[in-house]
């Protein structure tokens, strides 16, 4: 990872706003392409969370205006296609990924946004001004709502019993989104004692510091021998699915957003078969949530920013990755 001058970014279509970075982050997918496991070219960008003041907007752009503060969800999408119409926005064939060959990335001074209207969402002037509001925000590009993305697809409803697995920044939002959809158990798996106190922070009511095996058995003696309605998987390895699948209760659900890596996917499909689990996930859409979640950030009934332990500047990125591929930072902040 390095730090680069590049050429300032334009308007290329009529539907481009070009945004100023407030604020962004380094996410726990990124670390794939610091340690060499996924393919990248020279040069490439990177970085897909991130808000900021629009400062710049196309002929075309109609929602939007030169000094809007605004939110990226981490892919872009033109909103008028049949996915977007559906909310699956990561779907859409016009759609892109923040940091992808030949576009820019968050973690920078500026970037050019394709389908404005269809991509950024409008957050109050106000919290441009308060440094806190603006890092719970952030959380709205990525992390919160891929934690309820789980929350949904794990099928959680009020008075659920729910296992999360992962004390990364995802499986956090994980935990707060359950418990904000009404989960009346919350089981957090992990080790670091800083992460499960995050947890407790957002609603968890136990935590299980075992792995493998010996995490699907505590689980299931603290749920008198059965597993959880609901689990959330927010790693993607296959020891963190098959733990999942252990500790789902028959007839119960997985919400899986961790991202795939690793020789296999720990999925068993007979015993997922003979015990009725289901699986539900992948990419979120977050661009579909963050209207449902905004309101709860503003107002405070949810605060996300704690996921966020390093705060950095652009110049320091490669020290941030380094932190977080160490696990001594749990998510970094960039201040551009």
């Amino acid at each position: 990872m390095r730090v680069q001058e590049v050429p300032d970014p334009v308007i290329q279509q009529p539907t481009d706003v070009v945004l100023r970075v407030l604020r962004a982050c380094i996410c726990g997918s990124d670390l794939w392409a610091y340690r060499g496991e996924s393919a990248r070219q020279p040069g490439q960008r990177i970085g897909h969370e991130f808000l900021g003041i629009v400062e710049e907007a196309g002929s075309e752009v109609n929602g939007f205006a030169v000094g809007d503060l605004v939110v990226a969800p981490f892919v872009w999408s033109d909103g008028t296609c049949a996915y977007c119409a559906e909310g699956l926005t990561t779907s859409c064939p016009q759609g892109g990924f923040w940091g992808s060959v030949g576009s820019d990335g968050g973690q920078g001074e500026a970037v050019r946004v394709p389908f404005a209207d269809g991509t950024l969402v409008k957050l109050p002037a106000a919290a441009a001004s308060d440094d806190h509001l603006l890092t719970a925000l952030l959380a709205l590009s990525d992390v919160l709502g891929t934690g309820h993305h789980a929350a949904v697809g794990a099928g959680v409803k009020r008075g659920s019993t729910v296992a999360v697995v992962g004390d990364g920044a995802v499986g956090l939002c994980g935990v707060m989104a359950a418990k904000r959809l009404g989960a009346e158990r919350i089981i957090a798996l992990g080790r670091h004692r800083v992460r499960t106190d995050i947890a407790r922070d957002f609603g968890a009511t136990d935590v299980v510091a075992e792995r493998g095996d010996a995490a699907v058995a505590a689980v299931r003696e603290l749920l008198g021998g059965e597993g959880a309605h609901a689990v959330i998987e927010a790693v993607g390895t296959e020891q963190s699915m098959r733990t999942a699948v252990g500790i789902t209760r028959d007839g119960g659900s997985i919400g899986y957003v961790g991202v795939p890596h690793g020789s296999g996917t720990g999925l068993d499909l007979g015993v997922m078969f003979d015990r009725n689990i289901a699986l539900r996930g992948g990419v979120a859409p977050v661009r579909t949530y963050i209207p449902e979640l905004l309101p709860d950030v503003l107002s405070g009934t949810i605060d996300p920013s704690p996921v966020f332990d390093l705060t950095i500047g652009l110049d320091e990125v490669p020290a941030g990755y380094k932190a977080m591929d160490e696990r001594t930072a749990l998510k970094v902040l960039i201040t551009p």
